[in-house]
């Protein structure tokens, strides 16, 4: 670059410009926030980036699309919704202080104007409600889906208000309602109407006009108040129903349908909107209380029994698990065979699966004979200490989206949901699985809570019917699984398991103290229990640090490995406590598990010893095996055991013939073929000390086993076969991921990066600009290849900021701010104000430029 080229202009970040005393729009009050408030926004609903909007004019278009909207409302607290419904049975534009006359009436209630703000604030943060104090307004999508319409009532009870009652009501007839009221008639109906609304809305006189209501009439009106609003009539009505209707206290929406008005049905609720206001949300009640020591140690043994669980599980599995259905999953039996092996009722069998599935401990091997084996992971998990083990498994369970609780229902096709099949994932389990445990650690420590009072919580906090009934199941299942797999203990939450919420645990209660009122420019911030739902870590770091601190707190409190056993003269071994991995895998082998508990009790017979000198050891290995790992003296007859079984094992010796059977000692085949039991296996004597059978070596070697005998298959090569568990695992497979809830949470430098590109978008598409005769109204500029140069070469010059249309290599037609840097070779280089990053536009993709005001 020469010398006395300019240099790259950089302009700094577009600031938001001053708020409007009265933004006319959704548009304009973006438009006056400060950045934060936007970040606010887009954390809050993370779908209005996808993608990324181009200017505020943008955003707020999506943020009144009716999806958009919809996921919003679903998304707030009980509170927050009682007031966005009272703000759309409200008149437009509102005030403050009718709101809250809405949801207090004219009693008044403390709670609520302590909460108000709070709810107010979440809303104009979240953009269903903007402009000033004294002329609120709610988005016109909000409005339409929670003011009352004949199709879909109103959640506050409440009707049409007289003026649209009455819209398609012939004049006379208003006049005739006008009159029967006591009013004077007026020369048009909507005067007429105001009367009648002003009528409705005098305390004094309504209550005069209502103390000459028959009582039936009344009793009618008592049944209307709190909705539904609509009532049915006959072509001929009763003379109590009559009197309503002369007097436009029902007044009619349809053929024989009536409809009490809004004004009528406030004046008879004393000015509330609701029957009853939530404000705050309803405490978690404590059912019960331990010491915190009792409580860790029951989570801490639940969690050695999981991690045994696990073990036990895909050991079991260890060779090849069950086949894998044509449409996914186990299938009913296999599950059942699993749960008997883990000795555990099915559904709690299912859990414990379907968690070895979410950790990548376990999956399908992909073959054409396709099981279910351990990955690779499942070998280096073992490796790992016994409290990194579990925090991994409690990690995996925290995250993942499958629903265990699901497995046996059926889903929406009317078919069985199956352990390790499609269709489990529900992407707010998560949320909801935090959320309960965030309320356990705002319990005294060892506190467990009650049930109903929890899940009365969890209504408040996401009362949207559409999932309120699931989540409330939900958290049901937390309880259940959280106590399985340890991180609680007696139901209250233990040390480790608050551990795991630490990062986020100190907002986990935040929430209902009321804040400053909002205004149109700063809404207030709101500590709304919405946002405490949020209690997931924010990064991956974070996550790992919990699980690290959740771990090293449950060390301590797990039993320690035991390096021996206890022998005893029954054939029998004590191990007193859970025993170092290699003690166990090689007792497993040399001993059946007889019984389990807080000790486990092996079994030595004469199959099992047979297993270990298959294995590749010898008597004298076993002898000095155990002596080393008993503390009491190896008894007698265990002795005798190995010593019998190791001098007949490998006296016989069977081959491939198809197989044969060789044995130095010619009576012990004599034996054989005299007994009839030999006979399906079809021998014949080859040499004195050689047999040939027509049966496979596996099933000669069985068959011989099952004589009494103690056969070792051998190579071709004459040497004593080893064997040994085949341990099959599948080729490497990561854990499935969680399927999230909507858009995923966007982090903090994807909301400031977005922030920044909305501003200069905002920036580009409002800046004033030079009216030229080829630029139509509102659309791009248009100028020819000469003038769009020659511009662009006088921006250099003079380094000023100029408005260009440009069209992408998709077609894609935007419009941009760029301060040209240097126009060469059919290109400009430029600083681009939108983008806020230094670029090359190709010049015959510039469809126009424009000069902006001097202003």
């Amino acid at each position: 670059m020469s010398t006395d080229e300019p240099p790259h202009p950089k302009a700094p970040a577009p600031k938001a410009p001053r708020p409007a005393e009265t933004p006319r729009s959704l548009a304009e009050a973006l438009r006056s926030r400060e950045d934060d408030a936007l970040a606010e926004l887009l954390h809050a609903r993370p779908d209005l980036l996808s993608p990324v909007p181009t200017d505020l004019t943008q955003l707020a278009s999506r943020a009144g699309t009716r999806a958009s909207v919809v996921r919003a409302l679903e998304r707030l607290d009980r509170f927050t919704q009682q007031v966005a419904e009272t703000l759309a049975v409200a008149q437009e534009p509102t005030t403050y202080e009718e709101v809250l006359g809405l949801l207090t009436g004219d009693e008044g209630d403390a709670a609520v104007e302590r909460a108000l703000p709070r709810a107010l604030g979440t809303l104009h943060e979240q953009a269903l409600v903007w402009g000033p104090d004294d002329r609120l307004r709610l988005v016109r999508t909000a409005r339409e889906l929670l003011a009352p319409g004949p199709q879909h009532p109103s959640p506050t009870g409440l009707g049409p208000t007289v003026a649209e009652a009455t819209a398609g009501m012939s004049p006379t007839r208003v006049q005739d309602i006008v009159a029967a009221a006591g009013l004077p008639t007026t020369h048009d109906p909507v005067s007429a109407v105001g009367s009648l609304t002003a009528l409705f809305t005098d305390r004094a006189r309504m209550s005069a006009l209502l103390d000459e209501a028959p009582a039936e009439s009344v009793e009618v009106l008592s049944r209307l108040v709190w909705g539904p609003p609509y009532g049915q009539v006959t072509a001929d009505p009763a003379r109590h129903l009559r009197w309503l209707m002369d007097r436009g206290l029902l007044l009619p929406t349809a053929p024989g349908t009536v409809v009490l008005p809004r004004e009528a049905a406030l004046h008879l609720r004393a000015g509330r909107a609701h029957r009853v206001p939530e404000p705050t949300p309803p405490p978690v009640e404590v059912a019960r209380e331990h010491r915190p020591q009792v409580v860790d140690a029951t989570a801490a043994g639940q969690a050695y029994t999981a991690l045994a669980t696990i073990e036990e599980l895909l050991k079991e599995w260890d060779e090849g698990g069950p086949a894998v259905l044509r449409a996914g999953g186990l299938s009913v039996r296999d599950l059942k065979r699993t749960a008997v092996a883990l000795d555990l009722p099915e559904p709690m069998a299912a859990f414990w699966v379907e968690l070895a599935y979410a950790a990548g401990l376990v999956a399908s091997d992909g073959e054409a004979d396709e099981r279910y084996a351990a990955t690779p992971a499942y070998d280096d998990w073992q490796e790992l200490p016994a409290p990194e083990r579990w925090a991994a498994l409690a990690e995996a369970w925290l995250a993942a989206t499958r629903t265990a609780g699901l497995i046996g229902g059926r889903d929406g096709k009317d078919r069985t949901l199956s352990a390790l099949g499609p269709h489990l994932d529900r992407s707010a389990a998560p949320e909801v699985r935090r959320r309960v445990l965030a309320l356990l650690a705002g319990l005294p420590e060892g506190a467990s809570p009650d049930p109903e009072s929890l899940l009365a919580r969890l209504r408040w906090e996401r009362p949207s019917p559409a999932s309120r009934d699931l989540r409330a199941r939900m958290a049901q299942w937390t309880l259940n699984e959280a106590e399985l797999l340890g991180v609680t203990g007696r139901g209250s939450l233990s040390t480790h398991g608050r551990a795991l919420l630490a990062p986020s645990a100190g907002g986990a209660e935040a929430g209902v103290t009321a804040t400053a009122r909002g205004t149109a420019g700063t809404p207030a911030p709101a500590s709304a229990p919405a946002k405490a739902e949020g209690v997931a870590p924010a990064t991956g770091a974070e996550r790992a640090v919990a699980t690290a601190r959740a771990a090293r707190l449950l060390a301590p409190l797990l039993p320690q490995p035991l390096d021996h056993v206890l022998l005893q003269a029954d054939l029998t071994a004590v191990a007193p406590g859970p025993l170092e991995r290699p003690l166990a895998e090689a007792l497993a082998v040399l001993a059946d598990v007889e019984s389990k508990g807080g000790a486990t009790v092996y079994r030595f017979t004469p199959g099992s010893v047979r297993r270990a000198l298959d294995a590749g050891q010898a008597a004298s290995d076993l002898h000095a095996f155990l002596a080393a790992h008993s503390r009491t003296p190896v008894p007698q007859p265990l002795a005798y055991l190995i010593d019998d079984v190791a001098r007949k094992h490998g006296h016989l010796r069977i081959g491939a013939a198809s197989a044969y059977v060789r044995c130095d000692d010619e009576a012990l085949l004599n034996e054989i073929l005299a007994d009839k039991r030999s006979q399906g296996l079809r021998l014949r004597r080859l040499a004195p000390t050689v047999l040939a059978a027509q049966a496979d070596p596996g099933t000669l070697l069985e068959g011989l086993r099952t004589m009494g005998f103690a056969p070792a298959a051998e190579s071709p090569e004459g040497d004593v076969l080893i064997t040994r568990a085949h341990a099959h695992r599948t080729p490497p497979r990561s854990a499935p991921e969680p399927v999230p809830d909507g858009p995923p949470l966007p982090d903090a430098t994807l909301i400031g990066a977005a922030v920044r590109a909305i501003r200069a978008g905002d920036l580009a598409s409002t800046a004033p600009r030079k009216e030229t005769p080829r630029t139509p109204s509102g659309g791009l500029p248009r100028t020819t290849s000469a003038e769009t140069l020659a511009t662009m070469q006088a921006a250099v010059m003079t380094g000023e900021t100029v408005w260009i249309g440009y069209v992408n290599a998709e077609g894609s037609a935007s419009q941009r701010m760029i301060a040209p840097v240097r126009v060469e070779g059919g290109f400009v280089t430029a600083y681009d104000h939108t983008a806020d990053e230094v670029r090359t536009f190709p010049l015959h993709r510039i469809t126009g430029v424009a000069e902006l005001a001097d202003d």
